[in-house]
């Protein structure tokens, strides 16, 4: 995922000179998170290239947008920021918040995954002090983990993911007005799900997927990213790793034969993977769950 300092929601925070920042981690996934204590500040978020889900922990009562003086924050409060939305805060007094940072990549997978949708299709919502019960407890046992060491980070990683599928099932809509150009049609990008989900065990190639399409390699890989939000070597590393985790929290299944069911060639080349995308070896995030 990209740096945290890169972010521009955790930037714009950072570069307060009245934000401290208590707690910071990547959780893999392209997921990240923060909590923050911030007073008498002023904040402005112009059109971020992730989505950021909030909650807040303590105080908040003086913290309102600019546009909206009279919708004011609490603790438990909850708010969705989109990618490529606008917003200016006013924080009076005190606060503290915890943000969790989507990457566009995991939105997609989302939006494929649990809605069986294009993400180009579908818009995250935003929404300024919601209440979700469950969905602010998840954020207090989220900040409660400890982000530094590698097995609370992965437990951490897990309750993210919670949070995100929830807001993706309860906060996602059909854009308006969208008139849709390019990609695969419905019924094939189904296809092709259930096909690559029936195959993660074997060594797929761009060739097998087109031809399924009867597309060029070419033309398949550009209607792939339009439908998918990701290219197909992406997409299909996600799937593996997800269905690797479910292995790993499952059951006891040697390494070497996760890898091997997962698609991946071997077990070095799975553990190489695995840990770059989620910070930690398969054997350490079986570990983690089996506690």
């Amino acid at each position: 995922m990209t740096p945290l300092d890169q972010l521009h929601v955790f930037n714009a925070m950072h570069a307060s000179p009245n934000a401290r920042l208590e707690l910071s981690a990547h959780l893999g996934d392209g997921l990240a998170a923060a909590l923050w204590h911030n007073r008498d500040d002023a904040r402005d978020y112009q059109a971020p290239s992730h989505h950021t889900l909030s909650c807040y922990i303590d105080d908040g009562t003086g913290t309102f947008r600019r546009q909206r003086p009279a919708d004011k924050g609490a603790p438990d409060k909850l708010c969705i920021l989109p990618a490529g939305h606008e917003s200016n805060w006013v924080i009076n007094g005190t606060i503290r918040v915890a943000h969790l940072y989507v990457s566009e990549a995991q939105y997609a997978l989302g939006c494929v995954r649990l809605l069986d949708r294009e993400p180009r299709e579908l818009q995250l919502q935003e929404a300024t002090f919601t209440d979700d019960p469950q969905q602010a407890r998840r954020f207090r046992q989220l900040i409660q983990l400890g982000w530094d060491e590698p097995a609370e980070r992965l437990l951490a990683s897990s309750l993210a993911h919670e949070v995100v599928d929830h807001a993706l099932l309860s906060q996602v809509g059909v854009r308006d007005g969208l008139r849709l150009k390019g990609g695969l049609a419905p019924n094939l990008r189904r296809q092709l799900i259930d096909y690559i989900e029936a195959h993660l065990a074997q060594p797929l190639t761009l060739g097998e997927l087109a031809v399924r399409c009867n597309l060029s390699e070419y033309h398949f890989a550009r209607m792939f990213r339009t439908s998918f939000g990701l290219p197909p070597h992406q997409y299909l590393l996600a799937r593996r790793l997800q269905r690797a985790c479910q292995l790993l929290r499952l059951g006891d299944t040697p390494l070497g034969d996760v890898a091997m069911a997962c698609g991946f060639a071997s077990a070095s080349h799975f553990t190489n993977r695995f840990r770059q995308a989620l910070g930690a070896t398969p054997g350490e995030y079986r570990r983690a769950f089996s506690r």
